[in-house]
């Protein structure tokens, strides 16, 4: 089954999507800088609110955005999840360009969903299809390093990596082995991730073991470029909403290990020209009802249920939290179909938007014209409401159990930006920026590292940088 579903994917993936990235990827810059080093840290789900919350204890963070640069908020790319939106902060380019549409997505032969996240099946070069920082940095001669970073499996640009993925052997497979086994000497528990990814807290002894991976780097195999991502937050919020006493002790433990991260960083021989990015991949909002736009399609004739299991289907739709993937699956019926649904789907209780054919590139999606595996339409959802694919239930809205948060939503409500905070060689101090982009952050990063990026769409966050040698 596996095997059937990874073959059908890569024939999609193999259609009329930008060729992959290492191909593209442009001559270095005249003088890329080999002394020094760049460490984009990605903190999953801090929202851009926090750090201005007196209830948010972010000491670290603070003092980096008091002595160095901080973004009023980050815009992220729609939908506002992990996987698009971490692969738009190292290409700077959207989902449109870069390939990666969401965590997961409608595969239109076999119609099952295939997942991007957490990388079960693909390279990072058989999805990511624009140029990434660490592959012109890896270009131009620097080192490069990955730490969990999202769609970056088995990529061949980075010198250092252990990818975003569970299993007992994903890192002994992935990984780089001959650094697992100097981890292994070296007593730092490596081979405990998977049993960590397991537990409903593992994330607390994940942030806490990847901080310390990072810590060896810097000793013993120095980047020019680190990236890392720390999960812990986003867990937590997702099972007890943002604002919540569980979400600011979480807030709080990544602070701890951002500390952690400026501590280990001395031990480079980059420690007096390294810079810090703080980064996030969305906000969050709390949720208190879901909304099954499934059910609606059911009820609407267009996809059934046979003995309990999905059976015909004209349309379907694929949950990204606050956003939601619709697929128009029967072509004969697709310009009728997206007029009735258009009309249906903004009548559930709930629906911020319905995104239609013509306001995809709008929100930096691809058409199916332009990406086969891209669905028809999107719609969204209103803070308080995240999408399901439940399709078997009585009511297309209904409360939820509990109370929880989610994102995905359209980006540019205040509490769904990103957190971005510039410190260290490099940065002027005590610079501020109104709303910025996520697209800037890898342009900035490559002319932190003095490497040229046309690919991507953003500009170098020029503003709040200073002269470099």
């Amino acid at each position: 089954m596996k095997m059937t579903l990874k073959t059908l994917a890569m024939f999609l993936l193999s259609l009329p999507v930008a060729v992959a990235c290492v191909g593209l990827v442009s001559a270095p810059a005249a003088e890329p800088h080999k002394d020094r080093c760049v460490v984009l840290v990605s903190i999953d789900g801090l929202a851009g609110f926090y750090l201005d919350d007196p209830k948010a204890e972010l000491p670290t963070l603070r003092r980096l955005a008091r002595e160095g640069a901080r973004a009023e908020g980050l815009e992220c790319s729609f939908p506002s999840v992990t996987w698009p939106n971490h692969t738009t902060l190292v290409t700077g380019v959207p989902p449109a360009k870069h390939g990666v549409i969401g965590n997961n997505y409608l595969n239109r032969e076999s119609g099952e969903k295939v997942p991007f996240i957490p990388d079960p099946l693909f390279d990072k070069d058989e999805i990511v299809k624009s140029p990434t920082v660490y592959d012109v940095a890896h270009v131009a001669g620097l080192t490069t390093a990955g730490i969990i970073w999202p769609a970056s499996r088995n990529a061949k640009t980075l010198d250092w990596t252990v990818p975003d993925m569970a299993g007992d052997d994903a890192w002994p497979k992935y990984g780089t082995q001959h650094w697992l086994a100097e981890l292994k000497a070296a007593g730092i528990p490596f081979d405990k991730h998977g049993t960590w990814v397991r537990e409903s807290s593992g994330g607390v002894q994940r942030d806490w073991l990847y901080t310390r991976l990072a810590g060896h780097l810097f000793e013993h195999h120095p980047p020019n470029l680190l990236m890392i991502h720390l999960v812990e937050t986003d867990h937590v919020q997702h099972r007890f909403g943002p604002r919540t006493p569980e979400a600011y002790w979480s807030v709080s433990y990544a602070d701890d290990r951002l500390r952690d991260l400026i501590e280990f960083a001395k031990r480079s021989p980059y420690a007096d020209k390294t810079t810090f990015v703080i980064a996030s991949d969305h906000g969050f909002f709390p949720i208190e009802k879901d909304i099954r736009p499934n059910v609606l399609l059911r009820l609407m004739g267009l996809l059934t249920v046979e003995n309990g299991k999905l059976g015909d289907k004209q349309a379907y739709c694929v949950s990204q939290g606050g956003g939601c993937m619709v697929y128009l699956l029967n072509k004969n019926r697709r310009s009728e179909m997206v007029e009735k649904l258009t009309e249906a789907l903004k009548l559930i209780e709930g629906v911020e938007a319905v995104i239609g054919p013509d306001d995809l590139e709008r929100v930096g999606q691809p058409s199916p014209e332009n990406n086969t595996l891209a669905p028809d339409m999107w719609i969204t959802a209103k803070s308080g409401y995240s999408f399901t694919d439940d399709h078997a239930s009585d009511d297309v809205v209904a409360p939820r159990a509990q109370r929880g948060g989610t994102h995905g939503y359209l980006p540019g409500d205040r509490d769904m930006l990103g957190t971005l905070v510039v410190w260290g060689y490099g940065v002027k101090d005590g610079a501020t920026l109104g709303r910025v982009s996520n697209l800037d952050v890898a342009p900035t990063i490559a002319a932190l590292l003095g490497v040229a990026m046309p690919s991507a769409d953003g500009k170098p966050l020029t503003d709040i940088l200073t002269a470099q040698d």
